[in-house]
């Protein structure tokens, strides 16, 4: 696999800049199911095979992920 099948940083900057609010539901369905598939093509790929910001990034996303596992299990939301 290589980066070119995942969503492009260009993507995700511009995403979080543009507030919910001004996006049509087409475009908040989209943007989520783009992210949804990035991640799950992030989770199959080693991070050997990925460029150095990606696997950067990946890292940075997985970290969160785990932080945030971690206070809905203290709170019991999982």
């Amino acid at each position: 696999m290589s980066d070119s099948l995942r969503k492009p940083f260009s993507d995700r900057v511009s995403e979080k800049m543009t507030p919910d609010s001004s996006k049509s539901t087409i475009d908040k369905a989209k943007e989520s199911i783009t992210t949804t598939a990035d991640r799950a093509v992030g989770e199959m790929q080693p991070d050997s095979s990925k460029s150095s910001t990606q696997e950067g990034f990946d890292k940075s996303r997985r970290e969160k992920d785990t932080i945030v596992d971690k206070v809905k299990n203290a709170i019991g939301m999982n």
